[in-house]
Order: structure tokens, then sequence, then C-alpha cells
């Protein structure tokens, strides 16, 4: 059980080829769905097995957050193959989520040395909504106010991960939000 964790994330790996392949294909509908859905649940359930086992340790939540980007990159170029248009239609917010995933893995690497692994709970929120929009998306074409409100979110998370960044100090990994990061901040501060 203490390894189940790592399955759940590899899981997310391995679902991303299969959902570019399912795209290629152009077999929408329940399939993409299917492994959207199986992938939010393994997300979802990775970290609460891994806290209760006592393995959440540090690799494992960096390799998390590398396979999820990893995922939500193959549902992107998935959504780019089946539903172009709909990407067009909100071209500038994913071009400003996207510049800010860039500046913000550059920032990390520059600053830590290392991507940030921070689990905040905006990005959760951001996950579920992504979760759904892309089923939406993916699976019967439907976009408009619920992708643009997931980007809106995604751009707000990607702002509050990069302000986290900022005031961290040093490296660290589950900061729930930017309150978190300036107490953390203020710990270290004084102990210093």
């Amino acid at each position: 059980m203490r390894a189940l964790p790592w399955w759940l994330v590899t899981l997310r790996l391995l679902l991303a080829p299969a959902v570019l392949l399912l795209a290629l294909n152009h077999l929408r509908g329940w399939w993409l769905t299917a492994a959207i859905l199986v992938a939010l649940v393994s997300d979802i359930y990775d970290g609460r097995i891994a806290r209760h086992y006592g393995v959440a340790t540090e690799a494992l939540r960096r390799y998390d957050s590398i396979c999820d980007t990893i995922f939500y990159l193959s549902i992107a170029v998935s959504a780019w193959i089946l539903e172009r248009a709909a990407l067009v239609a909100v071209a500038k917010l994913l071009i400003t989520l996207a510049v800010l995933e860039v500046v913000r893995y550059a920032f990390d690497f520059v600053k830590f040395r290392r991507e940030a692994s921070y689990h905040m709970w905006s990005a959760k929120v951001w996950g579920l909504f992504l979760a759904f929009s892309s089923c939406a998306l993916l699976g019967w074409g439907i976009g408009g106010p619920l992708l643009r409100t997931t980007l809106i979110i995604g751009i707000i998370s990607d702002l509050e991960g990069l302000a986290i960044s900022i005031v961290l100090p040093t490296w660290t990994h589950d900061v729930p939000t930017i309150l978190h990061a300036m107490r953390l901040r203020e710990q270290v501060m004084q102990q210093s």
C-alpha cells in the first residue's frame, strides 16, 4: 500500500499518451471523459493515501507536480487537435496562462534550482475546473464560459504560486496559500 501513491501518480503519466491517441483517432465522448476522470480521481487520492501511510515525501510531491503538468499538456494538445476553434476563442487567456506557467517554472528554477510543488488550495480548485472543463470540451465540444472561467482560475492560481515563490526564502513544498507562505517566511526570519 505504501507504493500505491506512486502508482496513482504514474497512472496520470501513462494516461497522457492515451489521451493523445484518443484525440488523434477522434475518439471523444466517454472515452476521453473516462481518461480525464480517472486522472482526476488518481490525483485526489494519491496525496490522501500518501499522507495516511506516511509516504508523502518531497520526491513524491515533485513527481506528482511533474505528472500533472505532463497530463494536462496532453489535454491541451488534444484540445488543439479536436477543438481548435474553442481555444482560439480564448487565445488571450491561454497565452496569459502559458506565459505565467513558463515564468513560474523559470523563476522557481533560478531561485530554488527546482520546480515548485506547493499544492495550493487555488491549484486544487483549478484542477477540478480543469478536469470538468476538459471533459466538457473534449467529450462534447462544450467550451465557452466554463473554459473561460477555468483559464481565469488558472491565471489566479499561477499568480498566487509566483507570489509564494517570491515570498519564500527557501524551497518548501505543500504551501496551501500565500498567507501560509508569509507565515513561513516570518518564522524563517525570526530563526535567523
